[in-house]
């Protein structure tokens, strides 16, 4: 269902999930899956803009409910943010973290999709963007990390249970290690510091 980003679009979306949801026979999902489309359209207002085209996609799989809104602007990724009580934004994904089982982004050359899931088996988690052999690498690189650092690090990629702030940590701890490392050796740590902000720049247009 496609859709542009404004405040007033919300509630015509949610009229359609309900719709969708009533006839595909999951009614305790509506009223969870109504918040979470609330969030994640008002996340597109609110971060990449009004106006901004997108898409809300549906589908069902047994008992599992998946989720997904698309919009252009892959540089915008939802984070998982600890707001305070009386804070007048920043609890949308944290919201949406506690309702669904499970949620993530993933990312194409032109585009992202937001996506959560309910009902049905699945590990709950945080934002995991998908795919390629950098999300791999490190992947690999915080298990690593976490049996060298385990007071610092408790990454845990298999439970899913990651909070943004020990993992932005443990990200923090690793490269600050490696930049330690390459200055003891005589490296350029302001040019390689470059080199990596414009390939994360590259990679995310």
């Amino acid at each position: 269902m496609a859709f542009t980003a404004h405040p007033e679009e919300v509630a015509r979306l949610r009229r359609a999930v309900r719709l969708h949801l009533t006839e595909w026979g999951h009614d305790d999902l509506v009223d969870t899956a109504q918040l979470c489309v609330s969030e994640l359209v008002s996340n597109i207002v609110t971060h990449v803009g009004t106006g901004t085209p997108g898409s809300l996609v549906l589908s069902t799989a047994g008992e599992r409910l998946r989720v997904e809104v698309h919009d252009p602007d892959t540089r915008a990724l939802p984070t998982l943010v600890d707001a305070e009580i009386d804070a007048e934004g920043g609890r949308g994904m944290a919201l949406v973290d506690a309702l669904a089982d499970r949620w993530g982004v993933r990312l194409y050359e032109d585009h992202k999709v937001t996506w959560c899931e309910f009902g049905g088996e699945g590990v709950a988690g945080p934002l995991t963007p998908d795919g390629g052999p950098s999300m791999e690498r490190a992947d690999a690189l915080l298990d690593v990390y976490a049996t060298l650092k385990p007071p610092a690090c408790s990454y845990d990629r298999e439970s899913g249970r990651v909070r943004r702030r020990v993992e932005e940590e443990s990200v923090i701890g690793i490269v600050t290690d490696l930049l330690h490392r390459l200055r003891a050796h005589g490296g350029d740590v302001d040019r390689v510091l470059d080199c990596a902000q414009s390939r994360l720049e590259a990679a995310l247009r």
